[in-house]
């Protein structure tokens, strides 16, 4: 079916993880003509790219699933990685998506050639025009390697944790993980039982909360494929407790909420790291929720294993043996895994996009990447973004958020298709009118006054995620606008 108006009218969706495999379903259900560009062999993103030992996702399973998706087969209460990744290929094969995804097809190049109209390109070739453009491309995808000397220069195995070199067998081996984020806490309890050793490399300790990870019964499965309102019900419980309690604590409005947490966290710490002095090198010096919060109920027994070692000595370099750690030591290692996270500025780099006038986006954001409400930019018609600059990436189920950026995007689409205009794209000043608030407002949230750096920080020293409550975040996105887009 094609849109109602204009039945030539396209759009090009680039990225076939979680968000856009949603925007696709949204624009199909619009009755809206769409192609997917993938740049890999197969769908689903962070969940695909991702296989290292441990992984499982940190938010509840029956919220980190697409609204119109509900699963009653969900093993566990926080998914394993594989069944996420099955998750989202099933869903997209099922609702015919899968048919409609270009795989192997990076888009190296979109260039906005006037009259309302996209040319991509990717690895591919031209790819013709198209109506408007979605970057669906995520928020983790471009992996960090920290900038330590002589990396080259190690004589074992090393690999990011997001390209887990399956080849490699652990069994007998001393591993080494640079990190301490939610990566390497999932990664040192799956493997410290295999290994010779595993020392941590820590430059900072994490507040971690502890939740037992338990399986679902098949009787609570039954119970929900029988009656899937009781699936409704728990996925608005739980959006509402994470999505709307939790993320007040964060920006500041719902200091009982932050202070429970950070009691949280410290009842988990004293309770399981028995040794004073281990217990004092994980405890972090910042405010819990500073940085995104680690959940885990395996961490801590984990590195008090008599194999397990922390390492909070600065790295000095890194040598053919393994590590040398500022002290002068040297630790011998067989593998090196970096845990060092990802970019979370990359957005759609390293594809060039090119707007009004010649001028690509790369120089638009050179000093900073800001955009409009989180979902476009000035002189970028027809171009939006899920999962763009000031998108709320901290500690929230990221598909209810893409959700809400999906239906406002999808509505501006809907006036393109019908006709009733042929660009649209934010004013100058109510983009930069929503950037000066967003300024003012992060100020009081916990990860500026929680005394810490995170990945949340540009390199401008600039918090780029949702300031406010979530409750906010859906009322902004619930209708565009149009006073504060010019149209054509």
């Amino acid at each position: 079916m094609t849109s109602a108006g204009n039945a030539s009218f396209k759009v090009a969706i680039v990225g076939a993880g979680a968000s856009g495999i949603a925007t696709a379903v949204y624009l199909q259900r619009a009755g809206m003509a769409f192609t997917v560009f993938e740049r890999a062999a197969d769908v689903g993103g962070t969940w695909r790219d991702n296989t290292y030992p441990g992984l499982s996702c940190d938010i509840p399973s029956h919220l980190y699933r697409y609204s119109f998706a509900p699963n009653p087969e969900w093993s566990r209460e926080y998914s394993p990685a594989a069944e996420i990744h099955a998750y989202f290929r099933g869903v997209a094969e099922k609702l015919g998506i899968i048919d409609k995804v270009r795989l192997s097809s990076e888009v190296t190049r979109a260039e906005f050639v006037g009259e309302g109209l996209w040319r991509i390109t990717t690895t591919q070739g031209d790819e013709g025009l198209f109506n408007a453009v979605i970057a669906a491309t995520g928020v983790l995808h471009k992996p960090v390697l920290p900038d330590i000397g002589g990396r080259d220069s190690f004589c074992g195995v090393s690999f990011h944790s997001s390209r887990w070199n399956h080849d490699v067998v652990l069994a007998g081996k001393r591993v080494g993980i640079i990190g301490t984020g939610s990566t390497a806490t999932q990664i040192l309890p799956a493997i410290v039982d295999e290994v010779e050793s595993v020392s941590l490399f820590q430059r900072t300790p994490q507040w971690i909360i502890s939740v037992p990870n338990n399986e679902f019964s098949e009787e609570k499965k039954r119970a929900f494929r029988k009656e899937p309102q009781k699936m409704a019900e728990l996925y608005d419980h739980l959006n509402n407790l994470f999505n709307r309690r939790f993320a007040a604590s964060l920006v500041g409005e719902n200091d009982e909420g932050l202070a429970e947490m950070a009691r949280a966290c410290r009842q988990n710490l004293e309770d399981n790291v028995h040794d004073v002095k281990l217990r004092r090198r994980l405890t972090p010096s910042y405010q819990a929720g500073c940085k995104r919060l680690i959940v885990s109920d395996k961490f801590y027994p984990a590195i008090q294993r008599p194999n397990a070692r922390l390492v909070d000595t600065r790295i000095m370099r890194i040598e053919p043996p393994g590590i040398r750690t500022n002290d002068g030591l040297m630790h011998e290692l067989d593998v090196i895994v970096y845990a060092t996270g990802f970019d979370p500025f990359a957005f759609f780099r390293p594809a060039v996009i090119v707007g009004r006038n010649g001028v690509s986006l790369n120089e638009r954001w050179k000093e900073s990447c800001q955009a409009y409400r989180s979902v476009a930019a000035p002189g970028f018609p027809n171009l939006f973004f899920i999962g763009g600059p000031n998108s709320p990436i901290g500690n929230f189920s990221f598909l209810r958020t893409a959700e809400v950026q999906i239906g406002y995007v999808t509505e501006l689409v809907k006036l393109l298709s019908e006709g009733a205009h042929r660009e649209v794209e934010p004013t100058e000043e109510a983009t930069e009118a929503f950037n000066a608030e967003v300024e003012q407002a992060i100020k009081h949230t916990v990860w500026v006054t929680g005394g810490c750096k995170s990945w949340y920080f540009d390199k401008q020293g600039k918090v780029v995620s949702w300031p406010w409550s979530y409750g906010r975040f859906e009322a902004d996105l619930k209708q565009p606008r149009m006073e504060e887009f010019k149209a054509a």
